[in-house]
């Protein structure tokens, strides 16, 4: 018996250290792996900053122009918050008449309408698509601001079709073709009441 004890220990160490090295060979493969991984979150992590900061840009550009498209002589911006990036969130900065607001309650609803349309369409500029639906987006408007925004959809979405719901003059006055909906007889009728060719 005592005989068998060195070998049986012999064989336990023996099988230990078979363990040990199995164990070290699979932590140099996870260390690898994290390795990797890691180095992906970072590419992936630098790709989104590049893409989020290439949109910000093109839509603060168009966002500002397009505000001073439909509100002529005045602007606006997109900016991080005070000692933030533009990760963390955007806020919107409104200059009217030279001078910068503090806050968007200081906005009348049309100018806050203004906005919200033109921070809309900066994003729809960003990657437009064939077709847009709006519904009576000129609803808190007067009729000039109407027109703005009709002019502004045939310039600078050229590319895209709209249909655009609304009860005002000024956005008629801009459309290709335009459908009169009313009651007759307790139906609804649809008739096609202006047709443009747009060369």
């Amino acid at each position: 018996m005592l005989a068998d004890k060195p070998l049986y220990l012999s064989i336990i160490i023996y099988s230990v250290e078979k363990k040990e090295v199995s164990l070290k060979e699979m932590i140099a493969t996870v260390e690898k792996d994290k390795k990797k991984i890691e180095e992906t979150i970072s590419t992936l992590e630098n790709y989104k900053l590049e893409a989020l900061e290439k949109t910000y840009t093109k839509v603060n550009k168009d966002f500002a122009e397009i505000f001073g498209d439909l509100l002529a002589g005045n602007t606006c911006k997109l900016q991080p918050p005070e000692g933030k990036t533009i990760s963390d969130g955007l806020e919107v900065k409104v200059c009217l008449g030279g001078v910068w607001k503090q806050s968007l309650t200081e906005l009348s609803g049309g100018q806050r309408s203004l906005i919200a349309l033109s921070l809309i369409l900066s994003l729809l500029q960003f990657k437009p698509a064939p077709m847009y639906i709006l519904d009576e987006v000129d609803a808190a408007l007067d009729l000039s601001h109407t027109q703005n925004i009709g002019s502004l959809l045939r310039t600078r979405f050229k590319g895209s079709q709209f249909l655009v719901v609304s009860l005002k003059d000024g956005m008629f006055n801009n459309a290709n073709v335009l459908f009169k909906t009313r009651f007759k007889d307790g139906t609804s009728v649809v008739e096609v009441r202006k047709k443009k060719i747009v060369i």
